[in-house]
Formats: structure tokens, sequence, C-alpha cells
């Protein structure tokens, strides 16, 4: 166990959890999401404002802070926290994600990934040792190993050998960190359970992961075009393999009914850059389920966006003034929509956060959904 990160269950709820990660940059609640600053920001919104959402964890790229500014650049000016004024814990993906999502450039070897930058063309390569020391001179708390996370439409045994490589990947992840010296020794490191949708696949993956032992175990290679619907019937079985006194830790998930019935099937935490791209896009998440800006029924509506919402801009403005900020393509309305997104998000972690600790989260699940899914 990692002295510098303590992972303490307050309470279960069937499988629902809710604890607190201990960390040297502070304390992270869980059930946690974490607000996407993939080039040390998160779009639209000033770090001070991030945290005012109620945000104790955001997360940055690995992929991308290596090809811009660089991540010898940002140690040189004192590492991730120092560059982007966010002093509380920060966790960095592997790059891992992009290997998938940018399949059209790049090379998979048994060694790594070559990568061709899709901003200029040049040639790079990232590995298991490779993406430990990229993370490293970010300085981030939590640092997640370096893997493959293939489609699920893929043949099964398509997806066996890339887990596979995946689990060796995360053995040299395992030697790199722990190679890192003073770094090493006050962050964390997160394996990632993958093999799609098959139970059999991830059952081997989870035990080769705890085999190498970890701070956190993530679940990867969901919610990449599978459907809510599979992606569900997977974690009905896939958290329970990992272990149950480290955090569980769902990669780029999702809408407000995915975090309520992944938090109902034991995970901890989560990421996305949903409520951040859907602001600048023109729709807000509330209560009552998501609005689309852009309608012209909300042209002359005086209305808060959400009236449970307490969010600065539910708190000052009228819908009819979004849809205006919104259709005129106003800088504004993209603001004040991106921060009352990660508003929704951490009060709806909050309020899970209190329904597991009072025992009523069965209760809440089903009333989350009967309103949300209403429109």
């Amino acid at each position: 166990m990692n002295p510098r990160f303590q992972f303490t269950l307050h309470a279960t709820d069937g499988k629902a959890r809710t604890g607190t990660i201990a960390m040297r940059r502070g304390e992270i609640r869980t059930p946690a999401f974490m607000p996407v600053g993939t080039a040390a920001t998160v779009k639209a919104m000033k770090p001070e404002a991030v945290r005012g959402t109620g945000a104790d964890i955001i997360l940055g790229n690995t992929y991308h802070l290596m090809l811009r500014p660089g991540a010898e650049r940002i140690a040189r000016l004192g590492g991730l926290h120092r560059f982007m004024n966010w002093p509380r814990p920060i966790l960095t993906d592997s790059g891992g994600y992009q290997v998938m999502s940018l399949s059209e450039l790049r090379r998979i070897t048994e060694d790594g990934v070559t990568f061709a930058s899709h901003i200029d063309g040049s040639r790079h390569v990232l590995t298991p040792e490779r993406s430990m020391e990229i993370q490293r001179l970010l300085g981030s708390d939590i640092v997640m190993a370096f893997d493959e996370c293939p489609r699920a439409d893929q043949p099964r045994d398509v997806i066996a050998r890339s887990m596979e490589m995946s689990m060796r990947w995360a053995r040299r992840s395992r030697d790199g960190f722990d190679g890192g010296g003073e770094h090493a020794e006050g962050a964390a490191l997160f394996g990632i359970q993958q093999g799609a949708l098959d139970e059999g696949l991830r059952r081997t993956s989870a035990e080769a992961l705890r085999d190498i032992g970890f701070d956190g175990y993530a679940i990867g290679g969901l919610a990449v075009g599978e459907g809510q619907e599979a992606m569900f019937a997977t974690l009905d079985f896939a958290p329970g393999m990992l272990p149950a006194d480290r955090p569980r830790y769902l990669m780029g998930v999702g809408k407000p009914d995915d975090l309520v019935g992944a938090v109902e099937r034991g995970v901890d935490m989560f990421d996305c850059v949903l409520p951040t791209r859907s602001g600048r896009n023109g729709q807000a998440f509330t209560w009552d389920g998501p609005l689309n800006l852009r309608n012209a029924r909300h042209a002359e509506d005086l209305a808060p966006l959400d009236a449970r919402c307490a969010c600065p801009a539910c708190a000052t403005y009228s819908r009819a003034y979004l849809h205006h900020l919104t259709k005129s393509g106003e800088m504004l309305g993209a603001m004040l929509l991106t921060e009352h997104n990660l508003w929704f998000y951490q009060r709806l972690m909050e309020a899970m956060r209190a329904a597991i600790a009072d025992q009523r989260f069965a209760s809440f699940a089903a009333n989350f959904r009967r309103d949300y899914l209403r429109r």
C-alpha cells in the first residue's frame, strides 16, 4: 500500500460505495467525477472556477501534452500543477486511448506505439517506459499504466491478444513507474483492466493486474460505441473482479444516467469530456434531462436552466439569454453552459455520495432516472 495514497471506504449500499482518497495535494471524495483538462486546461473554465464547481481532481492528457507544449518544457516550467495553476490532484491518462482513436496515424508493436502527430505529422514513439517518463515529467498524482484499447466489435482472438499485450505493458509500466524516484514516492499508479465485453478475458486481465499490484484499478475498453446496455452488462461483473479495497475507475464515462448506473455497479471514479463539450455546443444537463439551448422554444423563456441548480448561470441568467448567446456564437454562452454542466455533474456526485451514506441509493437512482429520462 502506498502511504501517500490512502483509500478509505465510508459506506456501501448494495454495490454502490462512497469513500475518500487521501493524497498529498488533497482529498478526493468518491464517487468522483474528474473534469477533463486535455491540454492543461478545462476548456472555457478558469482553474479556480473548476474548483468552485466542487471538483477535487482533474484529468490531463499525456499524448496531447507530449506533443504540445512538450513534457520536458512543462517540467522546466515547474510541472503541470504550477503550469496551469491547479494545486490539487491531477490524474494523467497514459496515451493508450489514442492508440485506438488515432488508428490511422499509428503502428503497434510489442515495444509500443509509433504515432504520427495529428498536429504536424511528426513521428513519436510511445512505450510503457516513455509514458511513465512523460507522466513523471508532468508531475501527475495518479499515473495510468500504458495499454491498448481495442474496439469491442473486434474478433475475440484479436481482443485477447490485445489484452495480453496490455498486461505485459502493465508490468513494464509498474517497473517504469517504480524507477521514478521522488515522483513515485508521492504518486499512485493505476492498472487498466481490458477484455472488451468478454467476462473470461476481463477475469484474466484482472488476475494479471492483481498479481502485479496497483494503487487503483481502471476499467478500460468501454464507452467506445458498444451502447449503454452492453456497457452495463459488462459492469455487472467487471468491477467485482478488482480489489474491493482499491478505487475502481471507469474511463471515459459518461452521460449522467451512465454515471448513476455505474455507481450502482460499484464504480468510484469517472472522467468524460461530455459536460464541457456539450456546454460549448449549446447543451445543458439538468435534473429533468438535457436541454438544447438552440431550440426556438427557449427564445423568450425567462426561467433559469434548472430551478434546482445554484450555479452562477442558473442564479443569474435566463434560458432566453443563454439561447441568444448560443445562437449568436458568443463565447460567454459556451462559458456559462460549461460551468453549469460541471456544477450539475458535481452535484450529481454529491447527491450519490449522500444517498449511499444514508442507505437510500436504490430509491435515489430510481427517482433520478424517472426525472432525467422523462424528456
